[in-house]
C-alpha cells in the first residue's frame, strides 16, 4: 500500500465550464445545443436591422437564412449535372437543349396559376412548402432511382424530360408566393446586408458542394461500374438537404399580407398598374432579351466542356467552384456599393461586364481556362443577381406583386424555353463558337435597353412623386 497516494484530480467546477464555454448547457454536456449555434446567427441578423425587431421577426429571418443555405446545397448537388446526366444515357446535343427547355416551358406554365394560389388561397408559405418546398424535391428522389428500374437510353432520357419538367413547374409554382412573402418578411431598410449576409452562405456550400457532387458522380460510377449510379447519389443527396430547408421555411412565421396585396384582384388591374409603372414593362423587356441570349448558350457549357474539351465531371465541378468563390468576394464588394449607390447603378456596371463571359468562350482550348472565366463570373454576378433581386421587390407595384412577379419570370421563363432549342440546333449545325457569340451579343443588347429606358423611366417617376 502506497503510503502517499496522490490526492485525486479536482472535481470540474460547472460554472467555470459555463464561463470558459458560455454557449454550452453545462449541465447537458454531451448533448448537441442548437442555441449555441442560432445565437450568434440571431445576433448577426439583429445588427443587419436599423430598428429593433421582435424576437418572432429574428427568428423568422433565422429560419429563412437557414433555407437558403440548404437549398444551395440541394441545388448544387444536383443543378449543374442534369444536363450530363441525359448525356450519361446517350443524349444528343438537341436532346440537351430538349431537357433544359421543357423544364423553363413548364416553369413558366406554373407562374400566374401559382400568382392565382396566392390569391383565392392566402397562405402564401402553404404553397411555398407543398410545391416549391415538397413535390419538386420529391422529384429529385423519383430521378434518384428510376435508373434501378429502367436501363433503355431513350426512355431514360424521356424520363429525364419529364421528371426535370415537373420539378420546374412545382418549383416556379411557388415563386409568386414565394416573393411576396420575402417582401413582407425582410424589412427594406436591411435587405441589402441581410441578403448579402444569406448569400455569402449559400456561395460557401457552393463552393465547397459542387465539386464535391462532382467527385461524387465520378467516384460512384467507377465503383458501380456504370455512368449513371454517381448522378443518383447526387440526386438522393440533393432531395434529403433539400427537406432540411424545407422543414427550416416551415418555421418562419408567415407575415401578414398587405391591405393592397390582401384586396381581390379585379379584370384588368394588372394592367392598370403597369400603365401606371412603364419602367417595369421595360423592365421585363430587358429580361426577356437578356435571358434569351443567356439561355442560348448557358445550357451548353458544361456540355462543351466535356465533349470538345475532354474535361471530366470532377474538373466540371472544381471550375463551378472557382465561380462560387469569387462570388464570396463579390457579395460584400457588390453589397458595399449597392449601399453607396443604388441597386440600378450596380446592375448596370455589371449588366455591361458580364456580356464578356460568354464571348472568352469563343477562344479557350482547355478546361483549365474555364476557371480563369469563372473567376470573374463569379464576382460580376454576384452584384448582378444581389441587384436584380431587389429591384424587382422595389420596382413590383405593391397592390399586384403577384401577379408581376408571375408577369416577370414569365418573360424569363419564356425566352428560356426558345434560347435552348436555338442553342442546341446552331450547335449541332454549326458551332458552340457561334451560340457563344449571340449570347455576348444579346446580353449586351439587353444591358442597353435597362440602362436606356429603365433607369431612366423609374428615376423620372420617382422624381415626379417627390
Amino acid at each position: 500500500m502506497n503510503p502517499n497516494p496522490e490526492p485525486p484530480p479536482p472535481a470540474r467546477d460547472p460554472l467555470i465550464q459555463r464561463r470558459v464555454n458560455a454557449m454550452v448547457d453545462a449541465r447537458r454536456p454531451q448533448r448537441w445545443n442548437w442555441y449555441a449555434i442560432v445565437r450568434p446567427l440571431d445576433h448577426r441578423i439583429a445588427t443587419h436591422a436599423d430598428e429593433p425587431q421582435t424576437p418572432e421577426k429574428i427568428r423568422s429571418l433565422r429560419y429563412f437564412w437557414l433555407d437558403g443555405l440548404f437549398a444551395a446545397i440541394s441545388e448544387n448537388f444536383y443543378l449543374g449535372f442534369v444536363t450530363l446526366f441525359a448525356l450519361a444515357y446517350g443524349a444528343s446535343k438537341g436532346q440537351v437543349g430538349l431537357v433544359t427547355a421543357a423544364g423553363n416551358l413548364l416553369g413558366a406554365l406554373s407562374l400566374f396559376p401559382g400568382a392565382r394560389l396566392v390569391e383565392k388561397w392566402g397562405q402564401r408559405k402553404s404553397v411555398v412548402v407543398w410545391s416549391g418546398g415538397g413535390i419538386s424535391r420529391i422529384v429529385l428522389l423519383l430521378m434518384a432511382l428510376f435508373p434501378f428500374l429502367l436501363d433503355q437510353p431513350v426512355l431514360g432520357v424521356l424520363l429525364i424530360v419529364v421528371l426535370n419538367g415537373l420539378r420546374a413547374f412545382t418549383a416556379n409554382l411557388s415563386n409568386p408566393a414565394w416573393t411576396s412573402m420575402v417582401a413582407d418578411l425582410v424589412p427594406r431598410a436591411m435587405r441589402g446586408r441581410y441578403f448579402s449576409s444569406r448569400n455569402v452562405a449559400m456561395g460557401v456550400a457552393a463552393l465547397v458542394v459542387a465539386p464535391l457532387a462532382g467527385r461524387v458522380i465520378g467516384m460512384g460510377n467507377d465503383w458501380a461500374n456504370s455512368p449513371v449510379f454517381g448522378y443518383q447519389i447526387v440526386f438522393f443527396l440533393a432531395f434529403a438537404f433539400g427537406m432540411v430547408s424545407t422543414f427550416a421555411f416551415q418555421r418562419i412565421a408567415e407575415p401578414q399580407m398587405t391591405e393592397e396585396e390582401a384586396r381581390p384582384h379585379q379584370r384588368g388591374d394588372l394592367r392598370r398598374a403597369l400603365r401606371q409603372h412603364p419602367e417595369f414593362i421595360w423592365l421585363v423587356i430587358s429580361a426577356l432579351v437578356w435571358n434569351t441570349s443567356l439561355q442560348v448558350a448557358a445550357p451548353f457549357f458544361n456540355v462543351y466542356m466535356v465533349q470538345s474539351l475532354g474535361a471530366t465531371t470532377t474538373m466540371v465541378g472544381v471550375v463551378a467552384s472557382v465561380s462560387s468563390l469569387t462570388s464570396l468576394i463579390g457579395q460584400r464588394f457588390w453589397g458595399r456599393w449597392m449601399d453607396q449607390k443604388d441597386a440600378f447603378w450596380v446592375q448596370m456596371v455589371t449588366g455591361f461586364l458580364i456580356p464578356f463571359l460568354p464571348f472568352a468562350w469563343i477562344f479557350i482550348t482547355e478546361p483549365w481556362h474555364v476557371g480563369l472565366i469563372n473567376t470573374f463570373g463569379g464576382f460580376w454576378w454576384a452584384g448582378y443577381n444581389l441587384a436584380n433581386f431587389n429591384l424587382l421587390l422595389v420596382m413590383t407595384p405593391d397592390d399586384q406583386r403577384s401577379r408581376a412577379v408571375a408577369l416577370f419570370q414569365t418573360a424569363v421563363f419564356a425566352s428560356a424555353v426558345f434560347g435552348p432549342i436555338l442553342g442546341g440546333y446552331l450547335a449541332d449545325a454549326v458551332s458552340f463558337q457561334l451560340i457563344f457569340f449571340l449570347s455576348f451579343a444579346g446580353r449586351m443588347m439587353g444591358a442597353l435597353i435597362f440602362a436606356t429606358f429603365v433607369v431612366r423611366l423609374y428615376r423620372r417617376n420617382v422624381r415626379r412623386s417627390l
